[in-house]
Order: structure tokens, then sequence, then C-alpha cells
């Protein structure tokens, strides 16, 4: 994708804790990335995770799929450009999409399916009206449905 579709670009600097022996990136660390990544999303769409979506709206997500597509590896000390947009935006599911970069070149290609659910029953809900909101307002490219 364009960069232009991604509103949110954070910068990660890979850590020597984070390669294995050939100094490079150990591939459990992308979905690492990928989260930390999730947590600034929500910081720049304006909700505090859980304050503002699970104890405001008795809600919470839950991942019910993650994939990684590996284009190429980081590298200790790479100063990685971590992008996200949520895709799709459903009734009661989200569809998170991550790319990282080390400079122009593109490393990932990610996807997270979260689903909403009731944090007592574990059981499907519809996603709060006042995410949903946040969410549609702040992407550039408008989720699809």
């Amino acid at each position: 994708m364009a960069k232009a579709e991604f509103r949110l670009s954070m910068p990660l600097r890979v850590r020597w804790s984070e390669v294995d022996a050939q100094a490079i990136v150990f591939n459990g660390h992308y979905l690492n990335y990928c989260d930390v990544c999730n947590m600034e999303y929500w910081r720049a769409v304006g909700l505090r995770y859980p304050d503002d979506v699970l104890h405001a709206h008795g809600v919470d997500f839950y991942v019910v799929k993650s994939t990684l597509e590996y284009h190429a590896s980081a590298r200790f000390d790479d100063l990685l450009d971590i992008r996200a947009r949520m895709s799709r935006l459903g009734r009661s599911s989200l569809t998170f999409h991550v790319e990282m970069y080390r400079g122009d070149e593109h490393l990932i290609t990610g996807e997270i399916i979260y689903v909403c659910a009731d944090p007592a029953t574990q059981k499907s809900a519809p996603i709060p009206d006042a995410v949903r909101e946040a969410i549609t307002a702040y992407e550039v490219v408008k989720p699809a449905a």
C-alpha cells in the first residue's frame, strides 16, 4: 500500500535481544512489533486502552487470527518504519493491517483480526459506536465494512 494510505507511522529500532545468532530479527518478534503498533494506534485514534474501550463500554478485543508475510529480514540496529491502518471494520470484528519498512524496503506485511466480545462471557458483541466513529474519523482510507 502507498504510505499515504497510512495515517499512523511509527519508528522502532531493532534491539540486540530481538535477533538471532545471525543478527536477524527472530520471526516471533514481528508480532510483538505489531502489538506495540496496535497500542500506538489506539492512542492516535484518541482512545486510551483499556479505559476507553473495556472500562467505558464493557467490551474487549481478542485476536482470532494473525498473519505475517515475510518479504525481507530486519537486522540488529535497523530503524524500522511500522505503518498501520484499520482495513476492515465489521459489526463485531476489525482487521488491523500492518506494514514494516527499512527505508523504502518493504520487509513485512501483517494482518491481525480482532473480535469484539463481552469479557465475562467471551461472546461476540457489536463494536461500540464511539469506538467505530473514532476509527472511521481517524483513517485516511475508510475501512471496508
